[in-house]
């Protein structure tokens, strides 16, 4: 089966400072997670995979097409979920107004855009306030709203950088139950809450300077800990093995 999406020598950064360099990755339908320290390139190799900033080197596919220019990043948009750790809103927007703008940003069809929008808005239970002005939402609901913009449609690919964060623990339930649900997607979490790994994703990548530390299973990882090793949990404590460099690379 063709991968949702693939990286192949990619390279990534800012003017001449390179954050992402020579990396490679094949994703296909599951969960995974990205573990990594803040600065590591997380966000960095999510607005890649997002068509946000262009590579600077190497391939990026989605969906089957080489993302190579503007013209190719917004043929494969629609197919395309991401939610930003700060993302922005029009204030006086209701929930079912930013929830629509964003299926219309990506392109669902007029057709379906509705249908979709308040399929999304259900989901992350907001129905009662989806007429509720975005300006008034709780942080929990606002990240909620945004979880909605980045599922409506959906997406083949779905990316969600620190999704949870804000959530109180039974959104939290809920969002790993949506996860869960979605179906024939690839989904990235950047996250730094290792439970939320360990209970919802396929492969777990360990990111640090722009390179893949570990890749492999939540169980893999969690074997690569020792006793000296930092941590609360089993996984916690592979996640610091993995970053110290001790552990090979899965």
């Amino acid at each position: 089966m063709e991968p949702v999406a693939s990286l192949s020598g990619l390279c990534q950064g800012y003017g001449r400072h390179r954050v992402i360099e020579g990396l490679d990755w094949e994703l296909g339908v599951g969960v995974y997670g990205l573990l990594g320290p803040n600065g590591a390139g997380k966000t960095t190799l999510l607005r890649t995979l997002a068509t946000v900033a262009p590579p600077q080197g190497g391939r990026l596919t989605i969906c089957g097409t080489e993302v190579n220019s503007e013209r190719s990043a917004k043929s494969v948009r629609p197919s395309i979920g991401y939610l930003p750790q700060d993302f922005g809103y029009y204030p006086a927007f209701s929930v079912y107004d930013f929830v629509r703008y964003s299926a219309w940003i990506r392109g669902v069809p007029s057709g379906d855009a509705h249908r979709a929008t308040v399929k999304a808005i259900e989901a992350v239970d907001l129905a009662g306030r989806a007429k509720a002005t975005m300006k008034s939402l709780s942080g929990g609901m606002l990240r909620r709203a945004g979880i909605a913009s980045a599922i409506v449609g959906s997406p083949r690919l779905l990316l969600l950088d620190e999704p949870t964060v804000g959530l109180d623990p039974a959104q939290r339930f809920q969002f790993r139950e949506l996860v869960r649900s979605m179906e024939g997607a690839a989904i990235v979490l950047s996250t730094h809450l290792v439970e939320d790994v360990a209970a919802l994703c396929d492969e777990v990548v360990v990111v640090q300077h722009g390179q893949f530390l570990f890749r492999g299973g939540p169980q893999e990882l969690a074997e690569q800990a020792g006793s000296s090793d930092m941590g609360d949990s089993p996984l916690e404590r592979g996640y610091m093995a993995a970053l110290s460099g001790r552990r090979a690379l899965s």
